[in-house]
């Protein structure tokens, strides 16, 4: 078992105070007065101490009271509810992540977070500040010295990128690479242009928020390729390029046998709706072998979940990828995807049904009554796919079926939770890609009410533990092995496995010990795989743990130790930069 995860008073343990991401003892800074007070990673503003205030010459420059994070949390949270719209509280977000970081991430853990949305529509219209780096389609030669604007290559231990074009020279040796592979479907907003910057941004809070990774070595990215969006080409106010988007090669396919990259939306919900199969396999009993799949949507999110299924199957059978992924049928807007549909993407080729679908149905229901799967994926974006004379089909041949309708937003869910589970005399195991009630009924003993909590298929579960995991082992590559030890770190967390009328997964409640087991199995699997350089690397698992807890950033002040610049790091001198901070650089 993991030791027990109290982040705010269980400090790490100092047998890995050492290690350069450790976040035991105090704090080295060179700055003072007014510098220190403008750079938001060491700014406390109001909780510095009487010893920091003289040693740092802050005295005259804050009023006399000490108060603690908590006050300022306190204070901030009556200013965050003074504002009049969720967009408002987004900017007043967004100003204090630039003044103070500690008391930004104290608050975004606390405060519900308005939506993105408003924010990275309005961006060029709210622009203060930059943040991050914007490279330009037209201007590849230049992508290794606009990066390196940033510091050098091991300042930077994760990078998120929105966009839909990559070039050979942005690499570098970073520790960990997440991409993002299109800025065109932001949020269900559509192409925002260069404004999905703040994508990025977000991103990396929640990397922070939920796995620890230090904020001040974080990169995040647009790749500015125009946009197809007229409301924005017409604005004379809209900052990014302003021509049509340019199209091209995905990032993921062509880096990730060359670079630790990763996609959050493909393979995080991949992952994240794999560890809700494996949870509901356990529930039923039933093998991964025997697994029979049926994908309701042949989009990005359905053939991401469809591989990571496959590539599942193929490593516990010890089969290939392309016999495992006979155990899949894939729908989409033409029916199930055979080889006589036109125009499939590469991926969706995968799945095409060839001689062995002559003659019949194609329709979501004709599906199910060949195949008669154990598991539904709803990825289509239709309300109500999921009929009750399909639920019903599917259940009379499956003991315990697993139905996951993920659409989103909740308007487009494929079934809800209540109807599959009352279709279904509450045998149904069911998660869905929205927050949903329990769900009560007569399903229990001798007809007794039981109410029945509802999984969701959140990917902020699992990729920020794969994500830390391959920072802190420094991983050549992300591979296969790795993500299903992801998986598996998801499921040791499952409520279900205890009782299966709790969630098939853990709540975003737990995301920070989740992501610390997510690390763990990660870690382990790139060792076994040789793709780990780190050194040091603990064996022992209650030790890897530590090891791991010891790296992870919290949103706590550390106290701060003076050092003379001309023996400080960089860091202590405030040259790595922060996002939302500008950078200190000579």
């Amino acid at each position: 078992m993991s030791p027990r995860l109290d982040y705010e008073h269980d400090r790490p343990k100092p047998k890995f105070g050492h290690l350069p991401l450790s976040t035991s003892g105090p704090l080295e800074c060179a700055l003072k007065g007014t510098v220190l007070l403008n750079h938001s990673y060491f700014n406390k503003g109001s909780a510095f101490t009487k010893e920091e205030r003289r040693d740092f010459e802050l005295s005259g420059l804050l009023p006399q009271s000490i108060q603690t994070l908590d006050q300022q949390v306190q204070r901030a949270y009556e200013q965050y509810s003074a504002r009049p719209d969720d967009l408002a509280k987004n900017t007043f977000l967004t100003s204090m992540k630039e003044q103070n970081e500690v008391l930004y991430f104290k608050m975004f853990s606390v405060v519900y977070t308005p939506t993105e949305g408003d924010a990275i529509e309005n961006f060029s219209r709210l622009f203060r500040r930059p943040q991050g780096v914007f490279l330009n389609v037209h201007d590849c030669d230049r992508v290794h010295h606009d990066l390196s604007l940033w510091g050098m290559p091991d300042d930077i231990d994760y990078i998120v990128v929105t966009g839909a074009t990559f070039h050979p020279r942005a690499r570098s040796r970073l520790r960990y690479q997440l991409t993002k592979l299109d800025g065109e479907e932001i949020l269900g907003i559509g192409d925002q242009g260069c404004g999905g910057i703040l994508i990025s941004v977000a991103k990396l809070a929640l990397m922070t928020l939920c796995a620890g990774i230090h904020p001040n070595r974080v990169l995040p990215v647009v790749l500015d390729c125009g946009t197809d969006n007229e409301t924005l080409l017409n604005d004379p106010l809209y900052l990014g390029l302003r021509e049509k988007r340019v199209r091209a090669r995905r990032l993921l396919d062509r880096w990730r046998p060359d670079i630790p990259c990763f996609n959050d939306d493909v393979q995080g919900t991949g992952c994240v709706t794999l560890a809700a199969i494996f949870a509901g396999l356990h529930v039923s009993k039933t093998k991964l072998g025997d697994l029979r799949m049926v994908v309701f949507g042949g989009g990005t999110a359905g053939v991401g979940i469809a591989d990571q299924v496959r590539d599942a199957i193929a490593t516990e059978r010890g089969i290939t990828k392309e016999e495992a992924a006979r155990q899949i049928w894939l729908i989409d807007k033409p029916g199930l995807l055979t080889n006589q549909v036109e125009r499939l993407s590469d991926a969706q080729k995968t799945y095409a049904r060839s001689e062995d679908w002559t003659d019949k149905e194609t329709d979501l229901l004709g599906v199910v009554k060949e195949v008669k799967p154990n598991v539904l994926v709803g990825t289509s974006t239709v309300p109500k796919a999921f009929t009750e004379e399909i639920v019903r089909e599917m259940a009379a041949h499956v003991e315990r079926p697993i139905i996951l309708p993920l659409s989103n937003p909740t308007r487009l869910h494929e079934a809800a939770p209540a109807n599959l589970l009352s279709w279904t005399n509450g045998k149904a195991l069911v998660a869905t890609g929205s927050p949903f009630k329990p769900v009560k009924g007569p399903w229990g003993p001798d007809g007794k009410e039981v109410q029945i909590e509802v999984a969701e298929c959140n990917n902020s579960v699992v990729f920020p533990g794969i994500g830390l995991g391959s920072v802190l082992c420094r991983a050549r590559l992300v591979t296969d092995k790795m993500l299903i030890a992801a998986v598996n770190g998801v499921v040791g967390h499952s409520p279900a496995l205890a009782n299966d009328t709790a969630p098939l997964l853990p709540g975003v409640d737990k995301v920070r010990e989740v992501s610390v087991r997510v690390a763990r199995e990660v870690i382990q699997a790139a060792v076994e795989e040789g793709v780990a350089t780190e050194e040091g690397i603990p064996k022992d698992e209650k030790e890897l743990d530590g090891w791991i807890m010891e790296q992870m950033w919290d949103p706590v002040y550390r106290p701060l130790q003076y050092v003379e610049a001309h023996s400080a790091s960089r860091q202590a001198k405030g040259e790595l930069r922060v996002v939302g901070s500008l950078p200190q650089r000579k």
